[in-house]
């Protein structure tokens, strides 16, 4: 039996999916993590990835780079779908044409929040915007292209990098004394670690058997659900156990705070297909949260 460490190709090296992973494998001998980024990669010119990503010789391929910005996607149309579709189906492509089988990672915005109960993966997809069609597109795009993918949908992440909802609130607390935070969008949070280790606990049947096998769409979202008022409620709370300055939150509608992209009213992901075929169940929101804001200067 080959020692040779599993060698995982990752897109959007910047991203918090992709750095969450970084973390959990520069500790492990098992795998080895090689970043597809910008220069060589730019998902925004597609063409030719699908042989630079072949060319690295991968053993699995996560693509973990996305357009994510929601409200500007609106008037920015084709470089959402570029991104998000094109690419990702030219990088699942290119981990076909290495003989890899690809994981794709996708969003609960291809809903649109009126189902009343969490999604499964067999629900109706209905879009609101143009970021959750172009998510759509890359499902579709990633399947075509490879018949041995995995599709994860997931929601609400956050980590202590780049730009999220936490980072956010903590910044605002810096220099508001009161917060309104909409309180009738519900979700499941998920920490960028959740992801990185369902990427991982996929990555060991992926390679031990044929990938075929458990090929398809599923969801994963730390477990349990909550508004984006309560979301900032637990970070406050968690924020002034650690000393921090922390405001008031007070609870709005939608109406009250209009963006230009509209959001699922209640995109909550059941997970349980995820936890039942790979034996891997996220962590209540809470906890992982607590556990992410140990990672603040706060």
């Amino acid at each position: 039996m080959s020692n040779k460490p599993v060698r995982i190709v990752v897109t959007g090296r910047k991203g918090q999916v992709a750095r969450a992973l970084e973390e959990r494998c520069v500790a492990r001998d098992d795998l080895e993590l090689v970043h597809a980024a910008r220069p060589d990669f730019d998902m925004a010119m597609p063409e030719g990835l699908a042989e630079k990503i072949a060319a690295l010789a991968p053993d699995i391929v996560v693509n973990a780079a996305a357009y994510t910005a929601v409200d500007q996607a609106e008037s920015e149309p084709d470089l959402a779908m570029t991104i998000n579709a094109n690419a990702a189906g030219e990088v699942a492509r290119g981990a076909h044409m290495g003989g890899a089988p690809v994981i794709q990672i996708s969003t609960d915005y291809v809903f649109n929040g009126t189902l009343g109960r969490p999604y499964r993966e067999t629900d109706p997809v209905a879009p609101l915007g143009v970021y959750g069609r172009s998510k759509l597109a890359g499902e579709q795009a990633v399947a075509e292209a490879n018949p041995d993918h995995i599709v994860l949908r997931t929601s609400w992440v956050y980590s202590p990098f780049g730009n999220n909802f936490v980072q956010t609130m903590l910044r605002l607390a810096e220099t508001k004394d009161e917060i309104g935070v909409v309180s009738d969008q519900i979700g499941s949070p998920t920490s960028a670690y959740v992801i990185a280790d369902g990427i991982l606990a996929v990555a060991k049947p992926l390679t031990a058997q044929d990938a075929g096998d458990v090929s398809g769409l599923y969801h994963l979202a730390g477990a349990g659900s909550a508004s984006w008022f309560e979301f900032a409620q637990a970070a406050f709370s968690f924020a002034a156990e650690a000393g921090a300055k922390t405001p008031r939150v007070r609870a709005i509608s939608t109406a009250d705070y209009p963006t230009v992209a509209r959001r699922p009213a209640d995109s909550r992901l059941n997970t349980a297909l995820f936890e039942t075929t790979f034996g891997y169940s996220p962590q209540e929101w809470r906890q992982s949260l607590a556990e992410v804001l140990k990672r603040f200067d706060i």
